[in-house]
């Protein structure tokens, strides 16, 4: 969690929101309660899978998994009838970086170390069925110390994200289902959360329907079968990303903690990313 609010905070940045609606997007929709900016829509999905290149919606609906297709595929086209890919990934990148730099400064402390610890932890990653990753490895690094720290935090981000899409498809489980999973996972209300992905109640209806059907959910909650096979998903992920942390090694690791620590903290504290991470987004979901 400690790589979270550095990777993620691109999605909440007044400097990205505002280089969107100079591309003719809506700006920022609302806060969360901490004040943090929320992302609209079509410039998310845009922004995020303009990493991709100029791919459609439907691609980047699969790339991103647990969104509804039906959301995203409008967005996406929304989004390529005002600006190319280059220009937005460009403006993602800047965004992002100016608002780490906005709140730690042009070169927080340990930079050039935690710099070399993600390098490290990226060096033994492959990209094969990692869409995300595989597009950011493509683009490279900006070539600014700061800006080349964010791309490879946002690689490892992406990277695990990946690998995670891959471990709740092979548990044969659609995008609504690991959603109602992983909200009883978490310790929150179910139908909280997954609500940000734009399901409906008909489709969040149906997978629950079909979760109590395999003995995986009863009453709103996991069951024993659901917990385990929850579980499990999160064991295929972490196996996935071993390479980066055998890579790194318990000193690196730690090291790297101990560096991005103050670094979220402060992100946080900016609102530059939600207090309670998820959490947070789930209870303004339930408040909507």
């Amino acid at each position: 969690m400690v790589l979270e609010p550095v990777a993620a905070q691109v999605y909440f940045s007044p400097e990205c929101h505002a280089a969107y609606a100079a591309l003719g997007f809506s700006p920022s929709p609302g806060t969360t309660s901490s004040g943090v900016q929320l992302p609209d829509g079509p410039a998310y999905f845009t922004s995020r899978g303009s990493v991709m290149g100029q791919v459609s919606g439907a691609v980047v609906a699969a790339a991103f998994g647990v969104f509804n297709p039906e959301a995203v595929v409008p967005s996406v086209a929304f989004g390529w009838n005002k600006v190319d890919a280059p220009t937005i990934c460009a403006a993602r990148t800047d965004g992002g970086v100016a608002q780490i730099e906005r709140v730690l400064g042009p070169s927080p402390e340990g930079l050039a170390r935690v710099t070399s610890l993600l390098e490290t932890a990226v060096a033994p990653l492959r990209p094969e069925g990692k869409p995300l990753y595989a597009g950011l490895l493509g683009l490279g690094l900006p070539g600014e110390p700061l800006a080349n720290a964010w791309r490879l935090a946002d690689m490892l981000r992406e990277y695990r994200g990946d690998a995670h899409t891959a471990a709740w498809t092979s548990a044969v489980l659609d995008a609504t289902e690991i959603g109602l999973l992983t909200e009883p996972h978490w310790g929150i209300p179910l139908r909280t959360y997954v609500r940000t992905r734009a399901w409906s109640d008909e489709q969040l209806d149906a997978a629950e329907a079909r979760l109590v059907e395999r003995g995986l959910l009863a009453g709103g909650a996991l069951t024993d079968d659901g917990r385990v096979l929850r579980e499990s998903i999160e064991a295929a992920t972490d196996a996935q990303c071993a390479p980066m942390l055998e890579a790194l090694g318990n000193d690196g690791l730690e090291e790297l903690i101990s560096l991005l620590t103050p670094w979220g903290k402060a992100i946080r504290e900016a609102g530059g990313y939600p207090v309670q991470g998820p959490h947070e987004l789930a209870a303004l979901s339930a408040r909507a």
